[in-house]
């Protein structure tokens, strides 16, 4: 036979503190969110887009230190304020190592990474990014992007943003559609002549009919039929 537990609310809502605790919360998470604040000032103006995983880090880590204390009775806030001060200092200290030392600056921020270069992928700076195509191509048609032979460079910067650099429309060439459903028709076999790209590093070539093509660039062997559309903004 099955026993039925009541269940406790006052356990399940307020746990093993009195229900004037709650005031202490309250005025725990004032003090913290203040503190936050004050701490994100001394860093600095940027926006979330334009942080580096460094200062990243820093802000989950001023969040961890204020989290505890704010509904930890047996957690002092000043422990917290400490561990604030501690990690300000720590990042005036290295951001005045990085404006001095252009090392110190890529091992901590990193440097901008060309992914396309003259309408074709740059594979081996590819290789170096998390960045998937389906989010890089989606971050491109954000920007009226609608193949590669339109870029003339793209570059991943250090804060993630993507900087596009354009071809005037009178120098746009073939190149690799980024549009989903011009993607996703892809071919190993050709079967009439004409003017391809390769879905994988984006090379492009006019290609006779023929059971199979390799890739000169990559040896992929998947073809996706070029545009030469100009970008309309």
């Amino acid at each position: 036979m099955i026993t039925l537990t009541v269940i406790d609310w006052k356990q399940v809502l307020l746990g093993e503190e009195p229900l004037d605790f709650l005031i202490e919360v309250a005025l725990r998470t004032t003090i913290m969110y203040i503190g936050i604040l004050l701490a994100l000032k001394a860093l600095g103006k940027r926006g979330v887009k334009q942080l580096s995983i460094f200062e990243l880090v820093i802000i989950i880590g001023f969040g961890s230190a204020a989290g505890d204390p704010m509904f930890y009775k047996d957690v002092g806030i000043l422990n917290a304020i400490v561990v604030f001060l501690v990690v300000i200092l720590l990042y005036k200290a290295t951001t005045y190592l990085v404006t001095r030392s252009e090392r110190i600056d890529r091992i901590i921020e990193g440097e901008p990474i060309c992914l396309v270069w003259q309408g074709t992928f740059s594979i081996a700076n590819f290789d170096k990014e998390t960045l998937g195509y389906d989010e890089f191509f989606s971050e491109m048609r954000q920007q009226s992007v609608s193949h590669l032979g339109q870029i003339e460079q793209a570059i991943i910067e250090v804060s993630g943003n993507i900087s596009l650099f354009y071809y005037e429309d009178k120098d746009v060439k073939y190149g690799l559609p980024i549009l989903p459903k011009l993607y996703a028709e892809r071919y190993v076999q050709i079967l009439t002549q004409g003017i391809y790209s390769c879905s994988f590093c984006g090379h492009t070539q006019e290609i006779q009919p023929t059971d199979k093509h390799l890739c000169p660039t990559c040896n992929k062997q998947e073809w996706v039929t070029s545009i030469n559309r100009p970008r309309i903004t």
